[in-house]
């Protein structure tokens, strides 16, 4: 057999083992946005578009960017699957509208007492009973998918932090912009009720899904799906007035 036969072969042998072994987390991360769309959208289209993105994750990466294939692979895998949502435009203009009007009214309450406000204050300024505002929760529960993602993403929409070195050395700039994200969404979840920090940390953290962070928290798996809407949207309106996320140019 030609030398360059079998080095091809092993190659590809190789490929074909690391897309097996990373296809569970294309299934965790599938599973984990499908969670937040509505029901008409597919979990085995989500999974074909996640392996998708692995399979571009193995074949382009470069260890010696001083990343882990699974850290690379997860933002592929993630990108894919949310590019192909947003090409899908399925969240209707009423949603999108209702999440700008949650969060413009975070940001107004935090400005004008200084604090976080409550649920009930957040739905008395937007001039809604609280049952009505737990219903907009659960409408715009998967409106701006993807928005923390990409937050500091370039151009084309990759996260420029997935690509640095671990290295103090490197990329000093990018370092200090991370440790100062880092500390802003610390300090914003610290300014969350408790129960919002748990939920986010329950499902972000540990990587429990739905289901089963009500099963800790002792909630509705709905009403934890209300609070964790509603914890984002306050990362969103924190962020906003702090982080500098400029538009297309």
């Amino acid at each position: 057999m030609h030398p360059y036969q079998a080095l091809t072969e092993t190659r590809d042998e190789q490929r074909e083992r690391l897309i097996l072994e990373h296809l569970p987390q294309v299934r965790l991360i599938a599973r984990r946005i499908h969670e937040r769309l509505p029901e008409s959208v597919s979990l085995e289209d989500l999974i074909s578009t996640g392996i998708v993105g692995l399979i571009q994750a193995i074949d382009n990466f470069d260890p010696r960017h001083g990343v882990k294939l699974k850290t690379y692979a997860e933002y592929k895998i993630r990108g894919a699957i949310l590019d192909s949502l947003r090409g899908l435009d399925w969240a209707p203009r009423q949603q999108r509208r209702k999440a700008k009007q949650i969060e413009a009214a975070i940001d107004r309450l935090e400005q004008r007492w200084q604090r976080t406000p409550t649920e009930e204050e957040i739905a008395e300024e937007l001039g809604l009973s609280i049952e009505d505002y737990r219903e907009w929760l659960v409408d715009v529960r998967g409106v701006n998918l993807g928005s923390f993602e990409l937050a500091n993403s370039d151009e084309d929409g990759r996260d420029l932090l997935a690509f640095i070195s671990d290295g103090e050395e490197n990329w000093p700039s990018t370092l200090v912009e991370r440790a100062e994200l880092e500390r802003l969404l610390a300090e914003a979840i610290e300014r969350m009720p408790a129960i919002e920090r748990t939920i986010l940390s329950l499902y972000y953290h540990e990587e429990l899904t739905l289901r089963e962070a009500a099963k800790v928290v002792k909630l509705h798996e709905s009403r934890v799906s209300q609070l964790k809407s509603q914890a984002i949207l306050r990362l969103r309106s924190y962020m906003r007035s702090r982080w500098p996320m400029p538009r297309g140019k």
